[in-house]
Order: C-alpha cells, then structure tokens, then sequence
C-alpha cells in the first residue's frame, strides 16, 4: 500500500479525478479510527464538518495503483439523524456521491453494531462490512460466521485485526471489486409493516423519477413519510429545488400518510416501527451468524440487569449505591481537605509578609490577600479533594456500563413527566458540575427536551454545593458517617423528584409537548480501565472544573471583601445589603447574611459558606473555621436553628445556578432568555419551598 500526500481542504471533501471516495463509518469504540491511521498513515486531515462542531478526518492510500480517499464518519450508533454526529453520517452517505460505504462492525457485540449495517446498506448496496477484533473475540471464545453474515446481509463481509494489520488485504480488495460494481446487487434486507411495504412500493417509482437517483428512493420514502425535516432539506439541497413543493410528490406524500393514519400509524408509531424492524433484523442475523463457546456469555449481565434495572429493586439499588459513593467521598475527603486548606492559609501569612514588605499599601494588601487569595484557598481546599474522589468514583461507574441502567431505570419516570430518558444521564452529569450536565444534555434529541434537561440541571447538588449540604448534615444529623450519607442521599433524592415535577411543569406549561421515544444501548460490563479513568477524571473533569472555578472565584473574592470592608451608612456594604434582605429571609426561614451571601455566591457556589461566616463574625475576610464544634456554635450564636438548617440546605438545592452554569445555558440553548428562565424558575422553587418549611417549623415549635 503506497500513500500519497493529503490534498483535503478545512470545509470540504476535495476529490481527485479518478479518485474513489469511501465512507468510513461504524459505532463508537469498534476500532474505525484503528482502521482509518493503519490505511492512511500520516496522510491524514482533520478539521470540521461544515456548520458543525463535529471533527472531520479524511485520508488518502493506493492499494493496487488505484486511489483512494478514505472519509472517517463521527461514530454512530444510528443513522436517524437525531443528533448532529447522525446527520454528518447519514447525509455523507446519502448524498457524498461516495463510491463505497466501508462500515466497521465489533466481532464480539455483533448485534449491535448490525442496526447500523443494515441502515447503511438501505441507503447504498454499494457497501463492505469489515468484521474488526477477531482476536477479541476468539480471547471471548465467540465466533463469527463471515460467510453466513455476507449472505443475510447481502453484501461483502471481511474478518479483520486492525491493530495486526491481518484480514486488511482481503478487505481492500473487497471494497474494491464493489467499487467497480463486480458485486451484485440484492434485495433490501430489512422488511416493514405489509402497510408501510405497500406506502413504499407505490412512492419509490415517482421518487426514482423525480430525483433522480440523487439518494436511495427507498430510504427516502420512509424518511419523507416520518416528516424527516433534516432529511427533506437536505434532499431538497441535492436535488434543487425544495420536494414539498412538488405538487405530484406533496400529493402522494398526503394520500400515503393519510392510509398509515387510517392504519393506527401515528407519528410516533411509525418511527417506532421501522426503528424496532431494523433491531429485530439485527437480532435474527446475530443468531444465525454468531455462536459462543460459552453459552453463559451474556447471560451474567443479564442476571445483573435483572437487579439493577429492575421496575421495583432498581431505584432503591441505584439510591444504595449513589449513598456508597457519597459515603466514601465525605469520609475519603476529610484528611486531604484539611491538610490542604492548612497548606494554603498557611501560606497566606507569607504572602501577606511579602506584600508588606514590597511597602504595598494596606488595602492593595487587603484586596489581593484577604480578597483574592484567601477566596482561591476556600474554593481549591474545599471542592479539590471531593472532586478527587467523586469524579474517579462517577466515572467507574460510567466504564463498567452503569449509567446506561441508570437511564433506562429512570426513563419510565422522565417520561411520565413529558421528558428524555436521557435526561438521567445529564442528570447524572450534574453532580459533578451543572455547567457539564447542560453541556452533556446535547445527547437528547429533541430542541424541547433538551431544553428541560437544562433548565432543571441544577435542581441536583453539584460538587460546588456538596461541601455545605455535608458541613450542615454532619452538624445537624447526629448517628455517624451512615447515617449522614443516608441523610444526604435523602436530599438527593429530594433533587431528582424536583426534577421530575418540574419536567412535568415545563412540558405541560411553556415547552408543551409529548415525550420522544428513543433506542438506549445496555453495552456489556466490562472491567472498568483505571489508567484511562484516572487520566479522564482527574484531567477532562477535576481539573476542568475546578479551574473553571477558580476563574470565577477569583473576581468574586475581591468584590466580597470590597463588600464587607468599605462602608455604607452605619455598617458595610455586606451589613446593610443583608439588613435588608433580612426580612423577606426570614420568612423562608433564613437571615440576611445566608440569603446574601447566597447571592455573592453566583460566581461559585463553594464560596457560600465562608461569606456566612465573614458576615456572622464581622471579620472582613473570608473566614476559616476548620472545626465542626466550633462552626456549629458559630452557627448557634446567630440563631440557627433545626429548621434554618433545613431550609438552608434546601435553598442550596434549589436556587439559581452558579456564573458558569448560566452562561453554559446561555451557550447552549443560544438564547439569553433560557438562561434567565434556568436563573429564575429554580430560585422560585426554592423560596416556594423554604417558606412551606418554615411555616411548618413555626407552627411546631
């Protein structure tokens, strides 16, 4: 195999005469990118897909003096078109003028990396399947039937090791003789409904006319039929003109649905039908082509899955084990968080020795220590060590494949509320930071739910706010560390109902609509890869975070000790701003210093906590008080209560979302209006909340 040099422009696919284009496509993690660097080399660009965020790479390598240019799909599980990674794939392969699909299939997961196969293949024959991970397989003791699987697909199939480079010949030359149209062509593999057959066969003769072979009259007519807007637009780009305004087309499209709706076939119904007809094919080609030496091979996940998605066991096992999580993340927490919160207010006392000694004056001393400094020292003592230990802890959980059950446990209970399944995930996320549940929440499809999934993100504790909601707990809850994680799994679990009941509200209210249904993979459980999640956890998200975090602290520190040093009237800025907030916080139960320094919090929600204390103890710096006796009797002093308790730690569940999570959904949603709603709607949740509570506190005692 000789390789020449790259040719391939920033925006688009730039095509040499007599160069053959392929396609390059599979689900994620099948080794398609093993696969693309072992036929391209160095030969490679990267860039990204016009109007779209997703990376494009494309290669170019010769095998048997005829050239190729090789484009790497994004990894997909699907070619519906519900995210923006699909619509890259499918419309490449629909519309690319590509000479070949080369689709990249998992030997040891065969089933579901085939709904792939079998999409692929309805949009062009003109495709080669390369069975990848034979050895993987053969470790597995799982065989693949090459030959069988090539006849119930009706295409090329090749057994491949990428890695070994071993199956990679015979591959070439597979894709070659379909380039050349040596292959012959069969019948569509997957069959629907008889009343969604009957609506293709009379469509597909009027779209062969009028599009001219643009795409795969057959794969259109469904998509037409399922009002595929994204499709239709892009048919409309390919052909030249826009096809619903095809009089002869429009009229057929309307008697055709017209019969599905006389049929029962509701939207809804008929992408849930073709959806289910491509996995039940799937399904039947795994069981004809694949065999295990060990009959046993799945059927330990299903045992597990039984439990953990059980409709009646799941919830409480999910709640049991996000308790064992929290449990070792107060405990693991403790010692570092000390020790590193003594670190740096330690070195506090030289830095302030140095500025003096540089002859700085007393208020440039004053902002950028007091301020500054000792605002950076709280947040990195305070969020480092947890986020050390949950993330890694949160992303275990992601690599063996339990947050998939997750999901699916949950998706019952999201759709009753008008939601996404998915939305469990991004949920999920935002323990860790909302800013990464909102950005997380591009995984749903639908503009509207996705839309929910953001504005109700912060209805769960991030790691920001974990730090309070524990300090409070092992203050107010006495019975030890299990009972404390159980108390505070009790607050998370209070999130997640909020979050159901607001998603009911949102979809019945301002974002009606029905809940979208959607295909959840349950990967298989796999040991889980602790150098890589040491790696993603502490660099993509620890690390990640907590300097976002810092970044906004760091202003936030000056503006509160501006706040709490120059005056206003008879008191501070912070006294008299929290004089007359005082009220209206106590009827939810709280005081002005709490509501206050909520509210100078915004940039970072673990700066909540010292601001009370620099207001109780009049100091003018943020102040540490590193002992739970000494904090508890500070507490005591200033009026706090059981109920004032409670009702801080619900305003923590529910009010506005930090600085970064706003402009997060701000980036996200394109709109300063969501992110006003995502500031406003939790913040009246909250007050709602704490003033029923502290009624209810006022009446008992």
């Amino acid at each position: 195999m000789k390789k020449k040099k790259n040719a391939v422009s920033e925006k688009e696919i730039e095509r040499k005469e007599g160069e053959r284009l392929v396609a390059l496509a599979g689900n994620p993690n099948v080794g398609k990118s093993t696969l693309f660097n072992l036929l391209t080399g160095m030969n490679q660009h990267t860039g990204n897909w016009t109007g779209k965020t997703v990376s494009a790479a494309s290669g170019r390598f010769t095998h048997k003096d005829r050239s190729y240019l090789l484009c790497d799909l994004p990894g997909t599980y699907s070619l519906n078109a519900h995210s923006a990674e699909e619509e890259v794939a499918r419309d490449f392969i629909c519309f690319s003028g590509a000479d070949a699909a080369l689709v990249v299939c998992d030997a040891s997961c065969l089933e579901r990396n085939l709904n792939l196969v079998l999409q692929t293949s309805e949009i062009t024959r003109k495709c080669v399947v390369a069975v990848n991970l034979m050895d993987e397989a053969a470790k597995k003791q799982i065989t693949v039937d090459c030959r069988r699987l090539s006849c119930l697909l009706g295409v090329p199939v090749c057994p491949i090791t990428a890695r070994s480079g071993e199956g990679v010949e015979e591959l070439l030359d597979a894709l070659a003789a379909v380039c050349d149209d040596t292959v012959p062509v069969n019948d569509p593999t997957v069959i629907y409904e008889d009343e969604i057959e009957g609506c293709i066969s009379r469509l597909t003769p009027l779209l062969e006319r009028r599009i001219g072979g643009v795409c795969s009259s057959r794969f259109a007519a469904v998509h037409l039929l399922e009002y595929d807007s994204a499709f239709t637009e892009k048919l409309s780009e390919a052909v030249g003109y826009d096809v619903c305004l095809d009089e002869e087309i429009a009229a057929a499209l309307d008697n055709e649905r017209a019969r599905l709706t006389d049929c029962g076939f509701t939207r809804s119904k008929l992408n849930d039908s073709t959806v289910t007809a491509f996995i039940n094919k799937a399904e039947d080609i795994a069981n004809a082509c694949v065999s295990f030496g060990k009959p046993d091979y799945y059927e330990r996940d299903r045992r597990i899955d039984k439990l953990l998605t059980h409709p009646v066991f799941g919830v409480p096992l999910m709640l049991l084990l996000l308790a064992a999580v929290f449990w070792i993340t107060i405990k693991g927490a403790n010692v570092p968080s000390e020790m590193l919160s003594n670190l740096l207010f330690g070195l506090s006392e030289k830095l302030n020795a140095a500025i003096v000694g540089a002859g700085a004056p007393e208020w440039l001393r004053g902002a950028l220590i007091d301020g500054v400094y000792r605002t950076l020292a709280w947040v990195v003592s305070v969020m480092l060590p947890p986020m050390a230990i949950f993330f890694p802890l949160f992303t275990i959980l992601e690599d063996i494949g339990y947050l998939p059950r997750i999901a699916f446990t949950l998706d019952r209970y999201f759709k009753h509320s008008g939601a996404c399944g998915k939305q469990a995930l991004t949920m999920a996320m935002g323990f860790g930071c909302n800013a990464a549940g909102v950005t997380g929440c591009r995984i749903i499809d639908s503009p509207r739910e996705r839309l929910i999934a953001m504005l109700t993100n912060c209805l769960v504790p991030c790691n920001g706010r974990f730090p309070m909601l524990i300090i409070i707990i092992s203050m107010f809850v006495s019975g030890g560390g299990l009972i404390q994680a159980g108390a505070l799994t009790a607050v998370i679990l209070l999130g997640i109902i909020l979050t159901l009941l607001m998603s009911r509200l949102l979809s019945k209210t301002i974002l009606k609509g029905e809940a979208s249904s959607f295909t959840l993979e349950l990967p298989p459980y796999r040991r889980p890869q602790i150098g890589k999640i040491l790696v993603r956890s502490v660099f993509d998200r620890t690390l990640f975070v907590l300097g976002r975090a810092i970044t906004s602290a760091a202003p936030a520190g000056l503006i509160i000790w501006l706040c709490a040093n120059l005056p206003l009237g008879d008191s501070t800025i912070l006294g008299t701003a929290a004089g007359f907030l005082d009220p209206f916080a106590r009827l939810m139960g709280l005081d002005g210093i709490i509501l206050m320094a909520f509210i100078l919090g915004l940039p970072a929600n673990e700066i909540v906590i010292p601001i009370m204390l620099m207001g109780y103890m009049c100091t003018g710096t943020l102040t540490e008080v590193t002992e739970p006796a000494a904090l508890l009797s500070v507490l005591r002093d200033n009026g706090w209560t059981l109920t004032t308790a409670l009702c801080t730690m619900i305003f923590s569940l529910c009010h506005f979302p930090c600085a970064t999570t706003l402009m997060t959904v701000k980036k996200e949603s394109g709109s300063r209006k969501w992110a006003f709603a995502a500031f406003l709607l939790p913040t009246v949740m909250g007050i709602i909340l704490c003033i029923a509570v502290a009624s209810v506190g006022r009446l008992i005692a």
